[in-house]
C-alpha cells in the first residue's frame, strides 16, 4: 500500500498537484479493528505544516480489512456514513449484498464464483462423492453452502459437511476426524483459513488417516505456514483456485530499501529487522543493529515477490480510489481553475468518492483491468494451483489451469498441459465416488433413502439401449430395430420366415419331393401296366389325373416356402386352392363312377352312358373352373401380399403373406371343404360294395384321413407364432396328400407288383358277380 501511495504521488499523471496520505490501524492484529474504524469515521487530525489547503475532516476511503466476518461489521458502520471501503481478501458472497453493504468494493473476486468453480473442479475430474468441511463463520459458512448448491447443480453429491473454528473444543475436532475417518469419500472440499486447516491435518496425522485428496479455497492453498505444521505432506497434492499472480514493477527496490530509520514508530518492522539480521535495535544489546544493513544482501520472504497474488490486489484498491478522485478532479476542472482544484479536491465528500468508484475503469502497469460491478465486486479471474511439494519450509506450487468466469458457461474452466500431483504425491487421479459408473447397455437407479450419486445399474430391457456411460434413461430402439446383447446399440430385427436353409424348411422340402418321386413313380407304375385289369377297373383316366393332381399339390407346398414376396405370396395360396380342388374333383369322379358302375350291373339299366369319360372330364373341368373364378376374383379386389407383422415378436419381425381379403380365402377353403364333405359322404355311402370292383372304401379312408387333418389345422394355423404358420400349412398340405396318394393308390400298386394272380379279370369280377347274383 505504501509502495502504491508513493507511486501515485510520484506520478503527474494521476492527481496532479495533490498528494496522498495514509493511516495504517491494527498493526498485526493488536488494535481493535471496530475502534479503528470508528476513528477513521470520527475525522483526521489536522495537518502541522503549513500547507495551503488542509487535509480532509473525514477519510475518504478505507483499505481492508483481510477477513469477511471483520470487514462485515466495518461495511455495515462505515456504510451508514457513505465511506468506500475497499477490501483485497475479504471473499464472502455475502458482502455483494448492496442494501447491507452499500459502500463495500473488493479487488478480489466473491466466493460465489469461487466456490461455483470449485464444483466444476470437482465434476472435471470425475469426484461425484466428496466431503465438505467450512469454518463456523461468515466466510465458511457461505462459501461451502454455495459449494454444495453448485455442486448438486453440477451432478456432485456431498457425503458430509462439517464446520469447525480455531476455538472449537477438542472433541468437536475429534468427531470431524472420525466423520472423515469412517466416510467412503476420498475427495475433501475444505473452506476454511489457514489456522483451521492447520488444526485439521495435524490431528488426522496423529490419527494415521491418509490417502485423501483436498481442494482448498484461496484462504490456505497458497500459504506458506503450512510447510511448518506436523503431517504438512498430507496436504501434497492439494488443488484450488486463487486470484492470479501478477507482477508490480518497481517493488522489489522500493521494499529493499525500507529502513526502521523511515518509521520508527513501527513495532512490526522492529521485530522483523532483528529477525532478518539477527541482531538487536537495542542499545545495550551486544549484537547490535544500526539500521544501515540492507536486504537487498539477504534472502527472506518479505523481498521474495515471486508470488504476489494478494499484494497486487492491495494495490490495485489504492489505485482504485486514486482514478476515482482522479475522475472528480478532472470534472471539478470544467467548473473551475486548476490552481484552486487540488483545494476543491480535499472539501469532497466520502460519497462523492463512492460514486466516482463505481466507475473507475483502468489498467494498471501490470496489465491486468480492474473495474468493479454493480454489486462492487471485480472480476472473477482465477489460476488452478496444484501444491507440489513441501521443501526447505517453502512449499512449491504449480499453475495447472485457468478459470474466467466472463466467459460463456463451457470455456470458462481450461487447463495447462502440467503434469499433476495428487493426493500424497501419487501420480494417479484419485477416484471418489459412491458408485461405479454405469457401463453402456445400464441405466442408473438411485438407491432408496440416499443420494442420487449412490446408484445400481441396471441393465436395459429388451429392445432398449443406453449408448453411453451413466445414462439415466434407457432409449427405445426403432419398430424395425432390436437392441443387440450388450444393450449398447440399436441393430436391425431379424426377419423372420420359413426358409431351405434351416432345418424345418429342408424336412419339409425333402417330404415334398419324396410325394412328387412317389407319384410320379405309381404314374409309371400305372402307365406300365395300365391294360391290367385292376388298373381299366378303377377308371384310369380319373387315375392319371389323380395323379397329377397329387403332383401338383406336393409341389405347392414348396412355394410356401423362402423369403415371401408379391408374386410368391399369390401364387401359394391359388395355387393350393386350385390344385386341391382338382384332386378332390378327381376323387370325387372316382366315388361317382363306382356309384354309377354298381348301378349300371342291374339288368336294363344303361346310367354309366350319362356318365361317360367326357362327361367325367366336364364335371372335373367345371368344379375346378369355380375355384379358379373365385381366385381371381381373390386376387383381383384383395390380393395376397408380403406382410412385415411387427406385433407378433417384439425382437423379430415376421415376414409373411398377409391373405388381404380375408372373404377370398375363406371362400377358396370353404370349397374345398365343401367337395371334401361331399366326396366323403358318397364314398361312406359306397363303401360295402363289392370290393374287388370299387375303391370306396379307399376312398372313405383317404377322405378320412383328409377331413380330419384340415379341422385339426384351423386351431394349429390360428395358434402357431410366426414361421410355424406356413410350417403347418405344409404339414397339412403334406399329410392330406400322402393320405390321398396312400390310401387310393397304395393297395393297387401292392396287387400290380406283388399279387400278379390277384390282377385277372376273373379275381376282379368275381366278387362283383357273386354280390350281384345274391
Amino acid at each position: 500500500m505504501m509502495f502504491a501511495v508513493d507511486e501515485i504521488n510520484r506520478d503527474p499523471d494521476i492527481l496532479p498537484g495533490v498528494t496522498l496520505g495514509y493511516k495504517i490501524y491494527n498493526d498485526c492484529g493488536s488494535t481493535n479493528i471496530l475502534r479503528a474504524a470508528m476513528t477513521l469515521v470520527s475525522g483526521v487530525e489536522q495537518s502541522e505544516t503549513e500547507a495551503s489547503c488542509p487535509k480532509p475532516q473525514t477519510v475518504q476511503a478505507i483499505i481492508g480489512h483481510s477477513g469477511s466476518t471483520p470487514t462485515m461489521s466495518i461495511a455495515r458502520i462505515v456504510g451508514r456514513f457513505n465511506i468506500p471501503v475497499i477490501s483485497h481478501f475479504a471473499t464472502c458472497a455475502c458482502l455483494s449484498n448492496r442494501k447491507e453493504y452499500p459502500s463495500f468494493f473488493r479487488t478480489i473476486p466473491s466466493d460465489y464464483y469461487q466456490s461455483r468453480a470449485l464444483a466444476q473442479l470437482v465434476r472435471q475430474f470425475g469426484w461425484t462423492w466428496v466431503g465438505a468441511l467450512s469454518n463456523k463463520n461468515d466466510y465458511g459458512v457461505n462459501g461451502i453452502t454455495t459449494f454444495i448448491k453448485a455442486a448438486h447443480e453440477e451432478g456432485v453429491c456431498i457425503e458430509y459437511s462439517e464446520a469447525f473454528e480455531s476455538t472449537s473444543p477438542y472433541h468437536e475436532i475429534l468427531r470431524i476426524v472420525n466423520v472423515i475417518r469412517s466416510s467412503t469419500s476420498k475427495v475433501i472440499m475444505a473452506f476454511m483459513s489457514h489456522i483451521e486447516i492447520k488444526i485439521l491435518v495435524e490431528e488426522l496425522c496423529r490419527q494415521k488417516i491418509t490417502g485423501l485428496q483436498w481442494i482448498g479455497s484461496d484462504a490456505w492453498i497458497t500459504d506458506d505456514s503450512l510447510a511448518y505444521i506436523q503431517g504438512h505432506n498430507l496436504l501434497i497434492g492439494s488443488i484450488g483456485f486463487t486470484v492470479r499472480n501478477a507482477q508490480i514493477p518497481g517493488l522489489g527496490p522500493f521494499l529493499q530499501e525500507v529502513n526502521p530509520s523511515q518509521f520508527p514508530n513501527s513495532v512490526f518492522l522492529k521485530d522483523f529487522w532483528e529477525h532478518v539480521f539477527d541482531c538487536s535495535l537495542t542499545k545495550n544489546e551486544i549484537r547490535r543493529c544500526n539500521g544501515s544493513e540492507h536486504l537487498g544482501n539477504v534472502q527472506n520472504p518479505f523481498t521474495d515477490l515471486t508470488d504476489l497474488r494478494f499484494s497486487d490486489n492491495i494495490y490495485k484498491a489504492v489505485y482504485a480510489v486514486a482514478h476515482a478522485m482522479h475522475n472528480l478532479l478532472l470534472c471539478k476542472q470544467n467548473i473551475s481553475s486548476t490552481a484552486n482544484a487540488k483545494c476543491e479536491l480535499n472539501q469532497l465528500k466520502p460519497w462523492q468518492v463512492l460514486n466516482s468508484l463505481q466507475s473507475v475503469n483502468f489498467t494498471t502497469h501490470g496489465g491486468d483491468n480492474v473495474f468493479f460491478d454493480n454489486n462492487g465486486d471485480s472480476p472473477a479471474r482465477y489460476e488452478l494451483i496444484n501444491l507440489q511439494s513441501i521443501n526447505k519450509e517453502k512449499i512449491k506450487v504449480a499453475t495447472i489451469g485457468y478459470y474466467d468466469a466472463s466467459l460463456p458457461r463451457g470455456q470458462r474452466f481450461s487447463m495447462n498441459n502440467v503434469q499433476i500431483v495428487w493426493r500424497e504425491g501419487s501420480d494417479m487421479v484419485p477416484v471418489s465416488v459412491c458408485s461405479e459408473s454405469c457401463p453402456p447397455g445400464t441405466r442408473k437407479a438411485v438407491q432408496k433413502g440416499r443420494p442420487v450419486c449412490c446408484f445400481d445399474c441396471v441393465p436395459c430391457p429388451p429392445g432398449e439401449i443406453s449408448n453411453r456411460t451413466d445414462s439415466i434413461d434407457c432409449l427405445k430402439c426403432l419398430v424395425a430395430q432390436w437392441s443387440n446383447t450388450r444393450g449398447d446399440a440399436c441393430i436391425p430385427k431379424e426377419v423372420e420366415f420359413l426358409s431351405y436353409d434351416e432345418t424345418m424348411g429342408i424336412l419339409l422340402t425333402m417330404f415334398s419331393v419324396v410325394g412328387v418321386f412317389l407319384s410320379v413313380v405309381i404314374m409309371l407304375i400305372f402307365y406300365i401296366y395300365r391294360s391290367t385289369p385292376i388298373v381299366r377297373a378303377n377308371n384310369s383316366e380319373l387315375s392319371f389325373l389323380l395323379l397329377f393332381s397329387l403332383t401338383l399339390c406336393f409341389l405347392c407346398s414348396l412355394t410356401f416356402i423362402g423369403r415371401p414376396s408379391e408374386w410368391s405370396c399369390m401364387l401359394r395360396h391359388t395355387a393350393f386352392g386350385i390344385t386341391f380342388v382338382l384332386c378332390i374333383s378327381c376323387v370325387l369322379g372316382k366315388t361317382i363312377v363306382v356309384l354309377m358302375a354298381f348301378k349300371a350291373t342291374l339288368p336294363g339299366d344303361n346310367v354309366m352312358k350319362w356318365f361317360g369319360p367326357l362327361q367325367q372330364r366336364l364335371c372335373v373341368l367345371a368344379i375346378t373352373l369355380i375355384q379358379v373364378l373365385i381366385c381371381v376374383l381373390w386376387l383381383t379386389i384383395s390380393p395376397p401380399l408380403p406382410y412385415m407383422n411387427f406385433n407378433h415378436y417384439k425382437e423379430k419381425i415376421i415376414l409373411e403373406c398377409n391373405l388381404g381379403s380375408a372373404i377370398g380365402f375363406c371362400a377358396v377353403l370353404g370349397y374345398i371343404a365343401l367337395l371334401a364333405v361331399l366326396c366323403f359322404v358318397l364314398a361312406f355311402l359306397a363303401r360295402k360294395l363289392p370290393d374287388n370292383f370299387n375303391e370306396a372304401k379307399f376312398i372313405t379312408f383317404s377322405m378320412l384321413i383328409f377331413c380330419a387333418v384340415w379341422i385339426t389345422f384351423i386351431p394349429a394355423y390360428v395358434s402357431s407364432p410366426g414361421k410355424f404358420i406356413v410350417a403347418v400349412e405344409i404339414f397339412a398340405i403334406l399329410v392330406s396328400s400322402f393320405g390321398l396318394l396312400f390310401c387310393i393308390f397304395l393297395p393297387k400298386c401292392y396287387v400290380i407288383l406283388l399279387k400278379p394272380e390277384m390282377n385277372s379279370k376273373k379275381h376282379v369280377m368275381a366278387k362283383t358277380s357273386h354280390d350281384i347274383h345274391y
